[in-house]
């Protein structure tokens, strides 16, 4: 296995580790150490990985940074009842170029998902968000990407990639393998009409701050339906900061973001979630319990996900069928968790991505409105992106 890019969990975190209760979760998880080398992942559900790189981060001035901080708030914590094991496989460093980070970034992604095991990405800057979606091109056809982010970094993609740019990328660069991408958060004056223009033009799907904020709830089927999640911490409102990660008075607050990363734990098909642009301060403590805190959330996630997207027996699930504008839409409920899908309808004349009848997450509220004469959202996105 190449893991020669990974260094070991540094010797001050690991003395600080031994101080911990026996119970804590820093003395029951695998940790890369420079004793013991690189754990043995047989039985590991998910890895977390450092990765030092923040040189494509516009405001770059040379700056370097550590997880330490993060991983002796982590360590500290407690476990649930979880049957989920966990390693820290330590850190990536710089490589020469970012470009040999992102390869190295995406050969450990890669090993670690064909293994079974989820990797968790502690990041610099969020366009290493593009080297992830990079280690998907030999796994799956298709690519769902949601991304936690006050913005949505569409940015130029005729120029260099930069942290706030980085989707661009991944939508124009071949081989071609985003299906969709959605934003969770995002913040109006943060993003310029032309962006605001394209998300809708590409039907991805983004949902408001305010709308979030109102009801946590409308996040959960898309989640569910995502492969890669990317976590940007400026979406977080600054009294939940430390001081350099302070961005902006508005954001989701610090309950919002662990349960979307509880949210994203549980969905059957994310198969990798990353937490990026951390900016260490003196005053660090907030940051790092943050981060650790959601990491937590994430792993109790994982813990209870459940297989209920199974429809092959039909003692599984209920199906229901309604009429909304002459166009007959067919849902399913599982029986074991009560979560709602639609089914997307197989296009034959279209080239189709597909292939097949697609069902996509929704909510409750998805078929009542259907009931009321009224065409869901998420479902029309799916469809028009489908016939492109």
């Amino acid at each position: 296995m190449n893991f020669n890019f990974l260094s070991p969990v540094s010797d001050l975190v690991l003395a600080h580790n031994e101080l911990l209760s026996p119970q804590a979760l820093g003395r029951k998880i695998k940790i890369h150490s420079e004793q013991y080398g690189i754990p043995d992942l047989e039985s590991v559900s998910i890895a977390i990985i450092g990765v030092l790189e923040n040189r494509n981060d516009v405001n770059y001035i040379g700056e370097a940074f550590r997880l330490d901080e993060i991983r002796k708030s982590f360590y500290g914590l407690f476990p649930g009842s979880w049957n989920t094991t966990v390693a820290d496989l330590g850190d990536i460093e710089k490589g020469e170029s970012v470009d040999d980070t992102y390869f190295a970034l995406r050969e450990v992604i890669s090993i670690l998902i064909k293994k079974n095991v989820i990797p968790v990405i502690l990041g610099g800057s969020q366009d290493l968000t593009y080297a992830n979606y990079r280690a998907y091109d030999e796994l799956i056809p298709m690519v769902n990407i949601v991304n936690i982010d006050a913005k949505f970094n569409l940015g130029d993609s005729t120029k260099p990639i930069k942290n706030n740019s980085f989707v661009g990328k991944i939508i124009l660069d071949q081989p071609y393998n985003l299906f969709n991408y959605s934003t969770i958060g995002y913040q109006t004056y943060f993003n310029s009409q032309e962006e605001i223009d394209l998300m809708e033009s590409l039907y991805f799907e983004s949902y408001r701050l305010g709308g979030v904020s109102k009801d946590i709830t409308i996040v959960e089927p898309v989640l569910r339906d995502a492969n890669i999640v990317s976590v940007d911490l400026t979406s977080v409102k600054s009294a939940a900061l430390s001081l350099n990660q302070k961005y902006s008075p508005n954001g989701l607050d610090g309950k919002e973001i662990c349960a979307i990363a509880r949210y994203a734990g549980i969905s059957n098909k994310v198969t990798s979630f990353g937490i990026y642009e951390y900016k260490p301060s003196k005053d660090d403590d907030m940051t790092s319990m943050l981060i650790s805190q959601m990491l937590w959330y994430f792993i109790e996630g994982v813990n209870f996900r459940v297989k209920d997207d199974d429809f092959s027996d039909d003692k599984n699930y209920q199906k229901f069928i309604t009429l909304v504008e002459s166009q007959e839409l067919v849902f399913y409920k599982s029986n074991k968790t009560g979560r709602w899908w639609i089914e997307i309808p197989f296009l034959s004349e279209v080239n189709n991505k597909l292939k097949r009848h697609t069902l996509l997450p929704c909510m409750h509220q998805d078929y009542l409105d259907a009931c009321d004469n009224k065409v869901p959202d998420r479902w029309y996105k799916a469809l028009q992106k489908n016939s492109v």
